[in-house]
Formats: C-alpha cells, structure tokens, sequence
C-alpha cells in the first residue's frame, strides 16, 4: 500500500474497541462514556462511509500513551 499512514517512521497499528478493552480492563460503554468526556483516545473509523455500524478501533500509540499516563501518575506524588 503506498501512501500508507505512519507514526515516527513505523507503520500505525490500531486496537479494535475489543482489544481496547481488554488492555484497559473497562467495559466498551466505559470506554465510550471516557472518549465522550475527553477523558480516553477518540475511536474513528476504519471505513467512514459504513454508517454507524461500520467497524471503528483507537490507535495504538495514543491507546498505549494513555496506559503509560495513568502508569506514571500513579509513581507521582500526590501535592499535600
């Protein structure tokens, strides 16, 4: 495929809302309910001509960076 999309020169790689999930021990409706809040990774997409049942997935790296944030935050300590 040329043209493909890239994220810092590797190929971008996505987590369906089922793998999603599971990385992040939530529900889909949890999930959905963070993305709506601003609170997690939008999903997108993967064929936007499909309508509302069309498959949809997160990308990784933000998935990932999200699992990384709350990792990190937990080693800060909290302001008195």
């Amino acid at each position: 495929m040329t043209g493909a999309a890239t994220v810092r020169g590797g190929p971008m790689h996505v987590y369906r809302p089922e793998k999603t999930c599971a990385l992040v021990g939530m529900s889909n409706t949890h999930v959905r309910r963070m993305e709506l809040a601003g609170k997690f990774p939008r999903r997108f997409k993967l064929n936007p001509d499909s309508g509302p049942f069309g498959a949809s997935a997160h990308l990784a790296e933000e998935v990932d960076a999200w699992i990384a944030e709350r990792a990190a935050s937990r080693e800060a300590p909290k302001a008195a």
